[in-house]
């Protein structure tokens, strides 16, 4: 729900978005959920840092009243942009004990339907990963609660962060089940971990499969045209949009439990999909293998985007 609950996310847009009216623009994000409910779809990953996304899902799911429904959302971001799409600051990340206190009073609306609790953007930056009273404090709310924990991680040192949560204990028990993590065609660091991940009974989820729009040919990056080409042929032998490609890679090159998508709008929902219709011969998985990057090129690009 990333770019369902604010006006701006870090993405590639052909064209700029019409005058922003709140009130329009979460009609249109209630009307998003609904379609995607009526397509299948029953996970739903939000964060308060997604503007309007939680209050927006906490009022949706008692309207649904679905016991399917699964939700995770996220705690260490504040919204500030107050809904301007020329806002030149859109969020501030604090992981300190106060913010996920203030942030759970409203998180815990969506109970029962949320299930996982997770670390927005865990890094060593932060110290949120040796904080023993937050550590311990997400530990209360898993035993009070029967939730999942969980962080989601993002930069070039992704899979070091990942194997120290991994190893993090609380009362002799390990504290995160769940691990939110880029994975695309671009950075596919995550595969070095991934089976490990999974034979332990944790789960994957991934983000930004698509690299925030990179997947799609464009111009402004010739050091991808040989991708470009392979997803474009590959596209036309399953009769699919590269979107759909690019997804069903992440759903076919390691053990995943889900695979986010980061549509807005109908139409790219109904395409994105679309990757539940096929799979990949292991021939096309391992021409895509070898699109991969490094990570510090990846993220290098990542970091240049802009919000918009």
């Amino acid at each position: 729900m990333a770019a369902i609950g604010r006006p701006s996310y870090i993405n590639i847009r052909a064209t700029k978005p019409s005058e922003f009216d709140l009130a329009t623009f979460r009609h249109k994000g209630i009307d998003l959920l609904d379609n995607a409910y009526d397509h299948g779809v029953r996970y739903y990953d939000t964060a308060p840092g997604y503007g309007i996304a939680e209050q927006m899902l906490a009022d949706w799911i008692i309207k649904k009243n679905d016991s399917s429904i699964e939700v995770a959302t996220k705690w260490g971001y504040t919204y500030v942009a107050n809904f301007d799409p020329n806002a030149t600051q859109h969020e501030v990340k604090e992981h300190s004990l106060k913010k996920l206190d203030e942030q759970w009073e409203k998180s815990k609306t969506m109970l029962p339907r949320l299930t996982t609790y997770q670390i927005h953007s865990a890094t060593f930056e932060t110290g949120v990963l040796e904080n023993e009273a937050i550590l311990h404090r997400l530990a209360e709310l898993r035993n009070d609660h029967n939730l999942l924990m969980g962080i989601t991680t993002t930069g070039a040192n992704q899979m070091v962060v990942l194997r120290n949560a991994l190893d993090i204990q609380i009362d002799g028990r390990e504290l995160f089940d769940v691990f939110q993590v880029t994975y695309n065609i671009f950075d596919q660091s995550l595969a070095s971990l991934a089976n490990e991940v999974s034979s332990q009974g944790k789960r994957l989820v991934i983000k930004e499969a698509l690299a925030n729009g990179r997947v799609f040919p464009n111009k402004e990056y010739p050091n991808y045209s040989s991708a470009y080409s392979l997803l474009i042929q590959l596209a036309a032998k399953y009769s699919v949009g590269i979107d759909a490609i690019a997804l069903r890679f992440c759903m076919d090159s390691i053990p995943v439990f889900k695979v986010l998508s980061g549509a807005d709008v109908a139409h790219h929902l109904a395409d994105n999909l679309r990757a539940n219709d096929f799979q990949l011969e292991n021939e096309d998985i391992e021409s895509m293998r070898k699109l991969a990057v490094k990570p510090d090129q990846y993220w290098d690009e990542r970091k240049k985007l802009d919000w918009n």
